[in-house]
């Protein structure tokens, strides 16, 4: 890697008597950057769903929108692939502060310039754009976890992290509440959180670090005596990776990847087949007004923060770190929601937001312990692309298929076809994770026989 993006170069040993205060001023300073710049992009992610309605009415229909809505997911889903393995070889910082600056500007074109909303072809690629900008968020973020958190506490700190995306995404509807009272303009939705993510790159780039190295620090291992448990750590894992051995040696080799990849496909599709398709159902099936909408869309959202954070520490506490049990429980209960939220009839939306807050809860936390997983089964310089090869599954298979297949299927067969293939899906994704449940367990118990005295 050249120019600004190129990895910090390692700096001098601090004292030691500097070292301890110097990690926990910089972890959380670190912490608080990756986790405002990650809300800061779900700001410019899904804000386009809630102008939908209004695009509707100037006569675009479902399939359109669905169309165009893909672009974000199909650019997505192979930016974090792609663009995982070149933030594996940058500078954390400089590469998430790029990303979420241009995914930015993206969405106040598409809301201050006309032409940008004049045809579906041009929405389509600037959503494009706004994808392959977005996969420059999560790789970054991925870099920082392992390089700054060992493996015996990073669980606990994805999942806190990992609320980011709830939040920011939480408050996309309040701001898009704001913006129409603001601007009385639907087009505000889309640029003035475009603004917000601006300022959200300002502090990534005024408060994230690359490396502890880059700091004068020792590695985040040495310094906690904490170390990876899949595989003899050794001070190769400190140097940067070619692009040949992160994919050949590490990702596209790896069997239990390869399954968790896939399975997150089918949870994605469950996740953004609700949400981005939620403002259009309310508004046309359960008669919910633009500002009901909003507040739904952010209940959705909001919900994945406690969700996400119990999940983890069930994970952990009760099931020894094993995740399989704990993403099957959570999509089994994600079902019964999905299937309420269809079967309520309309006139009682206080049952349809209580579902839709339901179904956040639980669906982010396979979401979450999917990621972590990735982080887990490779070396800290693949964590990248490791986490965008799950990406690619979730956002290409996933989240492409909710945007395109639903809007088809409800234009053509209604909004009950489209349920009963949100509901299929969940089922699958149960299966499919359930596949990991027993190599987990036997992986989990030889490590723990292997290691008897590793720390934990």
């Amino acid at each position: 890697m050249i120019g600004f993006l190129k990895p910090a170069a390692h700096r001098e040993l601090l004292p030691a008597g500097k070292v301890d205060a110097t990690y926990r001023r910089l972890r959380l300073q670190v912490f608080i950057g990756i986790f405002l710049g990650y809300a800061g992009y779900y700001l410019v992610r899904k804000n386009f769903t809630l102008a939908m309605p209004y695009l509707i009415e100037l006569g675009y229909s479902k399939t359109d929108l669905g169309f165009a809505l893909s672009g974000v997911s199909i650019a997505y889903g192979l930016s974090k692939f792609i663009m995982g393995s070149v933030s594996d070889r940058s500078n954390a910082r400089a590469f998430m502060t790029l990303g979420l600056t241009c995914s930015a500007f993206v969405m106040i074109f598409m809301g201050t310039v006309p032409v940008a909303t004049s045809s579906v072809t041009i929405m389509f690629l600037l959503l494009l754009m706004n994808g392959w900008f977005q996969g420059m968020g999560w790789p970054p973020c991925g870099r920082v976890m392992v390089h700054w958190f060992s493996t015996n506490e990073r669980g606990t700190k994805m999942a806190i992290w990992n609320v980011a995306h709830n939040i920011g995404g939480g408050m996309v509807g309040p701001i898009a509440i704001l913006a129409m009272a603001m601007f009385a303009d639907w087009h505000s939705i889309l640029y003035v959180h475009g603004f917000f993510s601006l300022a959200a790159a300002l502090l990534v780039f005024l408060l994230v670090r690359d490396t502890p190295q880059s700091e004068g620090l020792p590695t985040i291992e040495h310094h906690r005596k904490d170390f990876p448990r899949t595989f003899d750590y050794g001070e190769s894992h400190e140097k940067e990776l070619s692009a040949r051995a992160i994919f050949f040696e590490h990702v596209l080799n790896n069997k239990l990847l390869w399954t968790i990849a896939i399975a997150n496909a089918f949870v994605y599709f469950v996740r953004y087949g609700v949400l981005d398709w939620a403002p259009t159902y309310l508004n046309e099936v359960k008669q919910f007004s633009f500002e009901q909408s909003g507040w739904a869309y952010a209940f959705y959202e909001f919900a994945g923060i406690p969700g996400t954070l119990l999940c983890g520490w069930l994970s952990d506490k009760w099931f020894n770190g094993r995740r399989a049990p704990v993403s099957v429980g959570y999509l089994l209960l994600t079902l019964l929601c999905v299937v309420v939220y269809w079967k309520n009839p309309p006139g009682n939306p206080n049952l349809d937001i209580a579902m839709l807050i339901g179904i956040g809860f639980f669906i982010y936390g396979p979401i979450m312990l999917i990621g972590v997983q990735a982080l887990d089964l490779v070396p800290k310089k693949a964590a990248g692309t490791a986490a965008g090869f799950t990406g690619l599954f979730g956002y290409v298979g996933g989240a492409v298929a909710a945007n395109v297949v639903i809007g088809y299927v409800v234009d053509t067969a209604g909004w009950n076809a489209g349920f009963s293939l949100l509901a299929g899906a969940t089922v699958v994704a149960m299966a499919l994770i359930s596949m990991t449940w027993r190599a987990e367990h036997r992986a989990t118990r030889k490590l723990l026989q292997s290691t008897p005295d590793s720390p934990t």
